[in-house]
């Protein structure tokens, strides 16, 4: 089932459309941002955008996850992307998310990430939510503190990224019928 669009008061979360393959390739085809990811790839080509679009649509379908482009309220400006992947048998959900270059530090990831959080945990009954960030970043990480995630542990060399391993910092909340935020 397709997901709805979700708004916070500087942006509107909605499906992505083929019209943002550009956008896609432009801003996710960064290297800074293919640096700080653990899932995309690098280069982004113009044949990754299409395929993860049409992918998005049928695991939509399929209720396996629930990924949306994040667009600037007062323009339709493409800025990002989050989502979740779902674990229906376990009835959780990873959290991920990336913001292009130009529009670093200005809060965006948080506020997308905050309202998807509420939407897993509402509309899709998610028991829990988690994430997991290159320990590096540590832009993701005050992401996650301040959507009201905890800090879990780390996993030591865990990736291997452009031949060099990395430890992730992994993060989590649980719905237990309380705010969570």
């Amino acid at each position: 089932m397709p997901h709805p669009a979700l708004q916070t008061d500087r942006l509107v979360l909605r499906p992505y459309v083929l019209s943002d393959v550009a956008d896609l390739v432009r801003l996710a085809g960064a290297r800074e941002v293919a640096a700080t990811t653990l899932r995309i790839p690098h280069p982004y080509r113009e044949e990754d955008a299409i395929s993860f679009i049409n992918t998005f649509a049928v695991e939509a379908e399929m209720g396996t996850s629930a990924r949306f482009a994040i667009t600037l309220r007062q323009d339709g400006q493409l800025c990002g992307g989050v989502g979740l992947r779902i674990d229906k048998d376990h009835n959780h959900a990873e959290l991920g998310y990336w913001i292009g270059v130009p529009y670093w530090g200005r809060g965006y990831a948080t506020e997308a990430a905050r309202v998807l959080v509420e939407y897993g945990f509402g509309a899709l009954k998610l028991r829990r939510i988690y994430a997991s960030c290159v320990t590096k970043n540590t832009a993701s990480s005050r992401v996650l503190q301040k959507i009201g995630m905890q800090y879990e542990g780390c996993q030591r060399q865990h990736i291997c990224k452009w031949g060099a391993f990395h430890d992730l910092d992994l993060y989590g909340m649980v719905n237990t019928g309380e705010s969570q935020r």
